[in-house]
């Protein structure tokens, strides 16, 4: 039985997740990382992690499918006891997500269904089913936004899911307690990515006007996040339990 520490990723092929699978995988933490549709890019990732001496693993999921999670968790159990002789893992990074603006007064009820399975109902019940592989004594770490706490027009279907993500994530730390799991949310401001057709990366106004908006005078870079992420699936982290982190650079203050 392996004595790693082992951390599951959702969309850890890039951005975000991509940051997070290295900082995780910089504390010594094996790391597998889902995938929606890039094998090459999310392979990538696996070789980079590999390279500097960890174990890691890329398995593909689409969380707007639900009917495909309980495959994937047969798989991603299949491939633990093969890959690393263990019998679950130690931490859920529920990172993967989709970007959307639409009003109110244009958004369609398609936009609607496919922000609520990725964002919200996927992550539920994925967390359902992989709760009987997860340790005791194990973290689980959703990522929200910031746009849950201040108003970007454009946003309400993407910020609405986010709310009830971080309402799931207090309870999810209630009612896991009792295993010394613990669950928090981590909340970043705006980030230059790619997410969202790269609206930040590709715009240097608007890049600057956001930038103009926090107290650090800059927006956030994807490895602004990742080690935020490492803190809070670390013992380092173990008294910290339902609490929401915004990770904003502390825009609008």
């Amino acid at each position: 039985m392996t004595t790693s520490k082992i951390a599951l990723v959702t969309g850890g092929n890039r951005g975000l997740g991509k940051e997070m699978a290295r900082s995780l995988a910089a504390q010594g933490t094996d790391v597998v990382i889902t995938y929606r549709s890039n094998a090459a890019e999310a392979d990538a990732v696996v070789a980079e992690l590999q390279a500097q001496g960890g174990r890691a693993l890329a398995l593909p999921l689409d969380l707007n499918d639900l009917s495909s999670y309980a495959a994937f968790v047969t798989d991603l159990t299949a491939r633990l006891q093969q890959d690393w002789q263990a019998d679950g893992i130690d931490y859920l990074v529920q990172n993967a997500g989709i970007g959307g603006n639409v009003t109110i007064a244009n958004a369609t009820e398609a936009q609607f269904d496919e922000m609520l399975n990725v964002h919200f109902k996927g992550v539920y019940f994925l967390t359902q089913r992989l709760l009987p592989h997860l340790r005791d004594g194990g973290s689980i770490v959703t990522v929200s936004s910031g746009t849950t706490r201040f108003v970007n027009p454009g946003y309400s279907i993407y910020a609405s899911m986010k709310g009830a993500l971080e309402v799931f994530t207090r309870y999810l730390a209630k009612e896991l307690g009792p295993r010394g799991i613990r669950a928090n949310v981590v909340a970043p401001g705006p980030i230059e990515t790619d997410f969202n057709n790269a609206a930040i990366r590709s715009n240097p106004e608007l890049s600057a006007r956001l930038g103009s908006m926090t107290a650090l005078g800059r927006v956030g870079q994807a490895d602004d996040i990742g080690g935020v992420v490492a803190f809070l699936c670390s013992d380092a982290a173990r008294w910290v339990n339902g609490q929401r982190i915004e990770a904003s650079g502390g825009i609008n203050l």
